[in-house]
């Protein structure tokens, strides 16, 4: 066993029990006392004290103790770890589709009963699989620390089956996911990345799963045969799947979260997965939040709900060839910190204010390019007519609003106006005020949109 399998088995075992990954401390006492060095002749190799590398070996032992459910201690870390390394039920070498060993290990200390395989489907447990191929590139990722600790912990610790990013468009969700799959790739054994951009039916999703795994080639129906295969693989490996521009599923002109009718599928397929037990986590993706996205009570279902709002960290223009870096920050509020429109926004000033910021937000005027017009087109022409009657009354007005104040003004009846209310709220485009959670208020750029398209028709 080499030290560097030594090194990746303990890093997982401590991050498991402490959500931290070895420090390079740790790495050197870890790599000392395989080795049979004492205490003191680490110490003077990392010119630490002999108390200092004491101190920390002895709370290595007291973490690996409490993962594995056995003493451990200086002088059997290497026995014990070797007994676990030869131990198949603990530890499994997984093959690279490139042919890269990718070590990787499954806790002993389980919630959840263990499941007996399938023989007759049982999923190759010796292989590490990883489709990836249209998840995008993350080049650059500023702050959303706190995001990435919450999906952590939620698959981690709280062991959420279902895990849903949602914004508006534009705001870092799909970054967001795919840098946490970049930095925990190999917790996971198997790693899927599908897009929805151009939907499909749930039984055809399914069956490019199946053929991944090598259980078949044909197209399967969505009956109780397919879904014991497929919970099967959730039970047998620990996968990652992540499913992307959901919101494409819903229908459109109606209410937030409805299915279209070759799409309902995926109602049931979300239930499914938080209420049939298996040890792997769905992730999706969208720009609006259907009722099996959320979880009245996460303690007792394992569903978790990430909205994300706007990223208000000048770091996000360091790679935009922009000037007067002491204006950043209001560009930044003035368009809500979303990530998409600073891009757009960044390019006109480079383009017509040679990156002079100051000389644009000088200006005074919330401007919009062409491409947020076409952004806010397509989010306007999704919406529901009482929606659309709702937003197109807060414009006109330029105020917040109360219910009671939207009753007055329009129209409506109160069923069609609440639920239009909730409706925009699940579509990110509708906010409370936080001093006043009854008042309901519209993002000034989207209003500045509304207005500039005079989508004022009755």
């Amino acid at each position: 066993m080499s030290i560097a399998e030594v090194l990746q088995l303990a890093d997982r075992l401590i991050f498991e029990g402490t959500g931290k990954h070895l420090d390079d401390l740790q790495q050197i006492v870890i790599q000392g006392v395989w080795q049979g060095k004492s205490y003191s002749q680490i110490g003077e190799e990392c010119h630490r004290s002999e108390s200092r590398v004491r101190d920390v070996g002895y709370r290595l032992w007291q973490i690996l103790s409490e993962q594995l459910g056995e003493n451990v201690n200086k002088n059997n870390f290497r026995s014990t770890i070797e007994r676990l390394f030869i131990n198949s039920s603990f530890i499994n070498l997984f093959n690279h589709k490139n042919h890269h060993h990718i070590f990787n290990f499954c806790s002993p200390i389980s919630e959840q009963p263990q499941q007996q395989p399938d023989i007759e489907n049982k999923v190759d447990s010796t292989s590490y699989y990883e489709d990836l191929g249209i998840a995008p590139k993350i080049n650059l990722f500023y702050g959303r620390n706190k995001e990435l600790k919450i999906i952590h912990d939620s698959i981690f610790l709280q062991k959420s089956r279902l895990i849903s990013v949602l914004g508006l468009s534009g705001i870092g969700k799909t970054t967001l996911v795919k840098r946490f799959v970049d930095l925990n790739s190999k917790y996971f054994d198997v790693l899927m990345w599908k897009s929805l951009r151009f939907p499909q039916p749930l039984n055809l999703l399914l069956t490019e799963i199946f053929k991944d795994f090598y259980l078949g080639n044909d197209s399967v129906n969505l009956n109780e045969e397919t879904w014991r295969k497929f919970f099967n693989i959730l039970r047998q490996r620990k996968c990652l799947i992540v499913l992307d521009d959901v919101q494409n599923i819903f229908t459109e002109k109606e209410f937030a979260g409805q299915y279209q009718p070759e799409y309902r599928n995926y109602k049931i397929f979300l239930k499914m997965m938080t209420e049939i037990e298996h040890q792997s986590c769905l992730i999706l993706v969208s720009q609006e939040k259907s009722q099996e996205m959320k979880s009245l009570n996460e303690e007792l279902y394992p569903i978790k709900l990430l909205e994300l709002t706007g990223l208000y960290e000048t770091e996000l223009l360091n790679h935009q060839s922009l000037e007067n870096p002491e204006s950043w920050s209001t560009l930044i509020k003035l368009y809500e910190g979303n990530p998409l429109y600073l891009q757009n926004i960044a390019d006109l000033i480079q383009d017509v204010f040679q990156g002079d910021v100051l000389s644009f937000v000088e200006q005074d005027e919330l401007i919009l390019t062409e491409d947020l017009k076409e952004i806010f087109n397509s989010l306007f022409d999704k919406l529901s007519n009482v929606e659309q009657k709702i937003i197109v009354e807060m414009t006109q007005q330029n105020q917040e609003f109360s219910i009671e104040t939207l009753k007055e003004n329009l129209s409506l009846s109160s069923t069609d106006l609440i639920n239009g209310l909730q409706s925009l709220s699940r579509r990110y485009i509708l906010q409370t005020n936080p001093q006043n959670k009854k008042m309901f208020q519209l993002s000034p750029i989207f209003q500045e949109y509304l207005k500039q398209g005079n989508n004022f028709d009755e």
